[in-house]
This record gives C-alpha cells, structure tokens and sequence, in this order.
C-alpha cells in the first residue's frame, strides 16, 4: 500500500547562551513560523525543558499542526549528537550531561536529533549553503566559543565519542589564559569574543598610542571590530593577533585533513579584512607545501539569524521517524 502521508515539515531548535529560537522549516528550507524566548529564564534544566516543549507544541500547533511535523533537532553549546545530550557545557546554565534530546521526545512525542553548533551548522552549510557540493571540509564557528565540525565524503566526522572537532580546546600558548574548560591556552581564549577582547585589554597595557578601546569601560569585541573600521591602529593590532593564532591554528588542521575548504561563520567573522588578511598570510606560512593554495578560506552565505535553525532542521531529518501519534 502507498503510504501518502509523507510529512514535510520539521522543528529547528537553537539554543544559544541568551536565546532559544523555535522554527517550522519546510522540506526545501524555508522558514514558515519562529518564535523565541531567554534562554536564561530557566536555570534548572526540567523547567526549561517544558517551556522549550510548550513554546515548540503552541507554535506547531498555530503553523499546520502536529500531524504535518516529522521531527526536531536542536543546535546547542557543547552538544553530542551520539550521546543526544548537552555534555559539560562551560558556558550554560545545565552543568554535567544533560539528556536533553530524550527529555524533549519524552515530551513531545516525536523523534529529536541533537547537535553542537558547528556540527549543525556544517550540515545546515552542506544543505542550503556554502558548502552545498562539497565532500570534504572543513567548518569553524567564531563566537562565544570556537568550535569546527570536518566533513569527509559528505559525512561530519564524529569520532568515537561525538567530541570530534574541540578545535577551541586545542593549546596555543603553554601555560596560557584559563579556559572554561579547566585547561590554559586554549584557542577559544585567543579568538572568540571574549578572547579578543583579553587581547585589546593587552595591547592597550602593552602600548601607549592613543585608542578609542581606551575610552570604553566594557570593551566589546563588536566594538573592537567597529574601531577597525574607524582606523583605529591598536584595534587592528588586536585583531591581527587573533587572525594570524587562528590562521597558525588552521593549518595544522588542514594539514592533517586535506579539506577542500574552510568555511568560517560567528559574530567574529564581521572584522572581514582586519581578520582575515593575518589569518590567510599565516595560513599560507604554516601549511603543508603539497596543499598549499589548494584550500579554499570562505565564510558562510547563510543569514546568521537563520544558520543554526536551518542546521537543525536539516538534523532533523537524519533521525530515525518516531511518533507516539500515529
């Protein structure tokens, strides 16, 4: 018997450190209902849970009801596909291993696939993005954290546990600044937001030439980026830092993975040129000579608003259907 109630809808889940974004996303990509709420609200993880689970049920059940969806996935820090859960995130609430993929079927009924944010946004990049055509790359996240997800032959490559791709917790200076994660010089404390701005604070101790950072009692690193664009040397300085450590770091990866590509998404990527141009030279520098000029430096092509959503629904169609309502 043909079975003609194919569903041709999913629920995309992005939980970030200050907002968790819902969505209705179609089969082609296209995002039909959102919604949002602070992620901060609900500090313990079950009362967040069911608010998650009531926000994603009003907001299915106002954009073509429960019976048109097929499943969810959720993008979230420190997220392990393999496990489903949230596993010892430095920088949210929920401490230890969160089942959170279990928790929110258990409430819903429905199938959940979970993932970190580079992972999702790598599959969400190979389906609708700048990765759509590519077999072997390589994703890496600048934000709040660095994290990176590596494609081989059209697959994210997890490892045994779900951990593949910690490039944040890689060691870039021994006995370095102290990391979330209880190790020192990792590359997250060098090249995400809150990195960059320990390294502003760093030039402007170190140097004495006039900086508008110096005006600016809580330095963002948006605003680190808006000085560069304003001229502002000791600003560029910062950022020539952060861009050659992550190019040093780059190659080394690429080195040991032979990617097609790099594809860099996150809030950081919004210095352009003040990153970017130390970031390629040191790239260039460091890696292996038989692949050098082969590897392709990209940023993503997806709305940042709409990265992790249209990831986690791409997600969610790799698990396995459930459905406690047929």
């Amino acid at each position: 018997m043909v079975n003609e109630n194919v569903k041709t809808r999913v629920v995309g889940v992005d939980i970030s450190m200050e907002t968790t974004t819902t969505a209705v996303v179609d089969i082609r990509g296209n995002i039909l209902a959102k919604d949002s709420f602070p992620t901060g609200d609900n500090p313990n993880v079950a009362d967040y849970t069911s608010r998650l689970s009531e926000n994603i049920v009003t907001l299915v059940e106002g954009n073509g009801g429960y019976e048109s969806i097929r499943s969810v996935g959720v993008s979230c820090p420190s997220g392990n596909f393999l496990m489903g859960s949230i596993v010892n995130a430095p920088n949210m609430p929920w401490k230890g291993i969160v089942p959170m993929a279990a928790m929110l079927r258990d409430r819903l009924g429905l199938a959940v696939a979970l993932g970190n944010n580079a992972h999702v946004r790598a599959i969400g990049e190979h389906a609708y993005g700048a990765a759509h055509g590519l077999n072997t790359f390589i994703l890496i996240t600048l934000g709040g954290g660095v994290g990176s997800c590596f494609f081989s032959h059209g697959q994210p490559h997890l490892g045994q546990d779900g951990f593949t791709g910690e490039i944040g917790h890689t060691c870039v200076e021994v006995g370095g600044r102290q990391c979330g994660c209880g190790n020192k010089g990792c590359l997250e404390m060098y090249t995400s937001k809150k990195g960059i701005v320990m390294t502003a604070r760093e030039v402007l101790a170190e140097r004495s030439e006039p900086s508008m950072m110096r005006q600016v009692q809580d330095l963002t690193c948006t605003q680190v980026i808006e000085f560069c664009k304003m001229g502002d040397v000791l600003a560029q300085e910062t950022m020539r830092r952060a861009g050659s450590t992550l190019g040093t770091a780059l190659a080394g990866y690429a080195s040991l993975v032979n990617p097609e590509a790099i594809i860099f998404t996150g809030t950081v990527t919004h210095a352009g040129q003040w990153l970017f141009d130390p970031l390629e030279e040191a790239f260039n520098n460091n890696i292996f000579h038989n692949i050098k000029g082969k590897v392709k430096l990209m940023t993503s092509v997806l709305a940042e608003d709409e990265m992790d959503l249209l990831g986690a629904s791409a997600l969610a169609w790799e698990v396995e259907e459930y459905s406690l309502f047929k």
